[in-house]
């Protein structure tokens, strides 16, 4: 294709051939349609959207190749604030794009000497101090001049969005960004993220909404939403009480149930793979909340309890304990390590402490290293973005939220991925946890489906249950967001009398008593027939995305219309529906209702003839969001 994709391929081939296949899948998909036809003056934003944990930046590496082959010359890679992600990129850059410049946040005096002989990529924290100083250099060097400027925000919808939007200000990390873009003559701003909600909530007269969306598919072996929150729930998934962290937090000494079979599966899990396969690590996942002191508390009560189990195991206590689990384990790993094998490797990483308790949190340790040995990680917000863990076996989760937001959630799945032994699998948390992460799952099954559906953002709505936000407030314009309730009637006020003839003929065989089941593709065909004076009293087009949407989400294929004709109503009277067609369509909960009044039209009535009006009720426990403008 070009000297510096060949390179980037040449590097990542014989490890991973597969990965090769997808990457060059995703350079023919993006290539020839956005950048072979880039005109050089223009700035635009993209979206690679990936699954969490499913090798976006491999994509992104070959992404950037292929891009330097086309004549740009200046990268910038964003990544979050965190030392060790940060870092982690910048060696991974090194190794991977030699034909090119690289450049850390602090080889200021190598960008300079570079004199752009080669493609120039410099990996860059998003930090208000670090971007600061950095739009100083692209400006004294004058290397934008004349160029146009390719910059990849890892984790696009993370700290790059204005979060002042809502006081008509403008957040410094957003300020500088900007800065950065228009030093250049022209831009391509690719956003990369596997929780896009805040992306498609911004105005779409936004530099910071995307223009384009590319969804790369998870490869063979990916363990995702639907593995782990299906319906009914996964042979993988245990269902721990309701509340334990406030048991934690009360007694010092007892250990929670479901820690503690947490920790079982963890430990049998960790002698088949260390002493049968054999695995070099097996990582455990601990994330009880936000607050620091429960991190302490919990890893304290680990290490107590490890050491009373060490006790216990030479006292020949555990064993029916631990066989419990292990007959678990057995039901879907039938080759496991039997229980006596399994039983003598515990004692002896117990005996020798060969189990290491790490810490994770903003005091913590960013720099941990879990590539090796029996790990046990403790964390709260430093367990997201970004963070990956090896052979992710077993997952303790008990955080939760008034208001859970759909992004933030989702980025602490950090058992999804690529190195797992599904058989091995086991995540314990509470039934309304389970619930959430359920609803989660299909929230982002319904964007999926309708980005692979109809491939324009515009087009997008996001559908949450009541009570999930899709992201925080602070980067969403609350005058341009619109939320359409389930279990509420709409209706225009101010109808176009418009393709009467054409609805007369839709509707012919619908007769005018009680109720009809038709399909959700028979309710979008008849809501793109309706218009309203204004469309911010009712839009068609609105109606229609949330439909797609909820067909989108994997939802029944069916909905109720409810026709009724020669109805006598005045234009502007603030309501539509008879008392009994209102009952019938509250009866209905779970699917949408459409009733079609077809109104006489009398002129003394205000209206210039007859004509259908519409009134839509989406399921109930079903909220979609969307931006007007």
């Amino acid at each position: 294709m070009g000297i510096h994709f060949d390179s980037y391929i040449g590097m990542i081939g014989e490890a991973a051939p597969g990965l090769v296949t997808a990457v060059k899948k995703t350079v023919d998909s993006l290539i020839p349609k956005y950048i072979k036809t880039f005109s050089f003056r223009d700035r635009i934003t993209g979206l690679l959207l990936g699954n969490v944990q499913s090798g976006k930046t491999s994509h992104v590496f070959g992404i950037i190749s292929a891009v330097a082959d086309e004549g740009f010359q200046l990268f910038v890679f964003l990544t979050t604030d965190n030392v060790y992600l940060h870092e982690q990129t910048f060696k991974r850059a090194l190794r991977v794009l030699d034909t090119f410049t690289i450049c850390g946040e602090d080889d200021d005096l190598r960008f300079h000497e570079s004199r752009m002989r080669k493609p120039a990529m410099i990996v860059l924290k998003k930090n208000t101090k670090v971007l600061k100083r950095w739009k100083n250099n692209f400006a004294s060097s004058k290397f934008c001049e004349g160029r146009a400027i390719f910059i990849v925000d890892d984790e696009g919808d993370a700290a790059s969005l204005n979060i002042k939007v809502n006081k008509k200000e403008q957040s410094a990390i957003n300020a500088h960004l900007e800065g950065i873009t228009k030093l250049a003559n022209s831009s391509i701003y690719l956003q990369v993220t596997a929780t896009p909600q805040s992306l498609f909530l911004q105005s779409k007269l936004s530099d910071w909404r995307p223009s384009f969306v590319y969804y790369f598919p998870p490869g063979l072996g990916y363990l995702g939403g639907d593995f782990f929150y299906c319906e009914p729930p996964a042979s993988c998934i245990k269902q721990t009480k309701e509340n334990e962290l406030d048991d934690i937090r009360r007694d010092d000494y007892h250990i929670v149930t479901g820690l503690s079979l947490s920790l079982s599966s963890f430990l049998i899990t960790g002698a088949h793979m260390l002493s049968h396969i054999p695995s070099s690590v097996c990582n455990f996942l601990v994330h009880p909340s936000v607050r620091i002191a429960d991190h302490e508390k919990l890893a304290t009560r680990i290490g107590q309890y490890l050491n009373e189990m060490l006790i216990a195991v030479y006292e020949d206590r555990m064993g029916d304990y631990l066989k419990g689990t292990w007959v678990d384990l057995s039901r879907t790993k039938k080759n496991i390590i039997s229980f006596d094998e399994a039983y003598s490797f515990i004692k002896q990483i117990l005996h020798n402490q060969k189990i290491n308790i790490i810490v994770m949190n903003s005091i913590g340790s960013y720099a941990v290293d879990c590539s090796t040995g029996l790990n046990i990680i403790v964390g709260g917000n430093s367990l997201g973005r970004g963070v990956t863990f090896p052979c992710l076996q077993t997952v303790y989760y008990c955080r939760t939220a008034k208001s859970p937001q759909a992004d933030t959630f989702w980025q602490h799945c950090r058992m999804f991925g690529y190195d797992r032994d599904p058989n091995l699998m086991r995540i314990f948390l509470p039934p309304s946890l389970l619930k959430l992460f359920t609803e989660l799952n299909n929230g982002n099954k319904a964007l999926l489906g309708q980005l692979l559906t109809h491939h324009d953002p515009d087009d997008i709505s996001l559908l949450y249950p009541p009570g999930i936000r899709p992201t925080r407030p602070s980067v969403v314009d609350k005058d341009i967001l619109n939320v359409i309730v389930g279990g509420v009637n709409y209706f225009p006020n101010l109808p176009v009398r418009k393709f009467v003839r054409k609805i007369d003929q839709m509707l012919e065989f619908y007769d005018g008593e009680g109720f009809h089941e038709v399909t959700l593709n028979n309710v979008i065909n008849l809501i793109e027939k309706f218009e309203s004076e204004s469309k911010i009293d009712w839009s068609s087009i609105v109606f229609v995305n949330c439909l797609k949407a909820l067909k989108a989400s994997g939802a029944e294929n069916k909905a109720i219309l409810i026709v009724r004709r020669r109805r006598s109503i005045s234009k502007g009277t603030g309501t539509l529906l008879s008392p009994d067609d209102r009952a019938i369509g509250a009866s209905v909960r779970d699917h949408p209702v459409l009733t079609l009044y077809r109104v006489e039209g009398e002129k003394e009535k205000g209206w210039d003839g007859p004509l259908w009006i519409p009134n839509i009720k989406l399921p109930d426990g079903k909220n979609f969001y969307k931006v007007d403008r």
